[in-house]
């Protein structure tokens, strides 16, 4: 008697480990991550160009520029188009951004153009009908993204956007990659170039620049959305597509692939970063995406730092 029920009961342990792995097999798969197969990080490599501020000498005027029309988030600085070396060119002294155009889901999208579809939820926005002061001139934005001797020096630097868990949106953000998050911002070249800024611990004045492609998959969902300061502008197959341009705190724009009417299903196009950095006394950027960037050959630096 006393060994049947012992059967018994190892039979009754044996149906209840069974049972218990199946629920460990059946909460590891809920709980697997459903973007495994994506690599775990993206690795970009631009230039960065460091500048002297306008007191110094030799200093470039647009770097602690102090706008006749007030700090703030401008639109139009630049025009809808590259140039033929893949440069944003020239368009005004900027608008001043009154209301942020936005989406259904509330976030900051551009001033639309002709290029862009229109989806339920939009909301209008305003820009000032005067320009505001935001940069000097054409021939010194020109500078900006180009080597100019004497005028800036140069250098390769990589970001790294990192996946976020159970998720395909890859995240850069200095307030939490490892290189960034104990300098208290988005400062690359501290103490590298032409030194930090006057009687200052941090470098303030510079611009980075990204050459990136990707494969559009439409309907998929794929994005790119900035947060940062100062200016930045963003272009897909050489259109404008995020325009945050002037010098003032955070502001965040998005812009959703689907939007832009000429992309083909399946089609390679590049996209193209704009950063600065012109004046103190912050320095913020941060990078969420869901297209899977890669590096196009970076553009040159000057020679000193090759």
């Amino acid at each position: 008697m006393t060994t049947n029920v012992n059967r018994i009961n190892l039979r009754l342990v044996a149906a209840a480990g069974m049972a218990m792995a199946a629920l460990g097999s059946s909460a590891m798969a809920q709980s697997a991550d459903p973007y495994a197969n994506l690599p775990g990080s993206i690795k970009l490599t631009g230039v960065v160009r460091d500048f002297r501020e306008r007191t110094e000498s030799n200093g470039h005027p647009d770097f602690e520029l102090n706008p006749s029309g007030g700090f703030g988030h401008y639109q139009g600085i630049v025009k809808d188009d590259l140039d033929n070396e893949g440069k944003p060119v020239f368009n005004s002294a900027g608008y001043k951004t009154n209301t942020n155009w936005t989406d259904a889901q509330r976030r900051n999208v551009m001033k639309p153009r002709s290029y862009m579809n229109a989806k339920t939820g939009d909301k209008a926005g305003a820009l000032a009908t005067t320009t505001g002061g935001q940069i000097t001139s054409g021939d010194r934005l020109v500078q900006w993204f180009r080597d100019v001797p004497g005028v800036n020096m140069s250098k390769n630097m990589e970001i790294t956007l990192v996946r976020n868990a159970n998720s395909n949106v890859y995240t850069f953000d200095d307030k939490s990659d490892t290189t960034f998050k104990s300098l208290g911002g988005f400062f690359p070249i501290n103490g590298q170039l032409y030194g930090n800024s006057k009687n200052e611990s941090k470098n303030f004045h510079f611009t980075f620049e990204l050459v990136t492609e990707f494969v559009y998959k439409k309907g998929s969902g794929q994005v790119f959305t900035f947060t940062g300061d100062d200016d930045v502008w963003v272009f897909v197959d050489n259109k404008l597509v995020i325009d945050i341009g002037g010098i003032h705190s955070a502001v965040s724009q998005t812009i959703e692939l689907d939007r832009l009417n000429w992309l083909q299903d399946g089609g390679t196009y590049k996209l193209n970063f704009f950063f600065a950095e012109r004046h103190r006394t912050q320095s913020n950027c941060r990078i969420d995406t869901t297209m899977q960037l890669r590096t196009v050959d970076p553009p040159a630096t000057t020679a000193v730092f090759d």
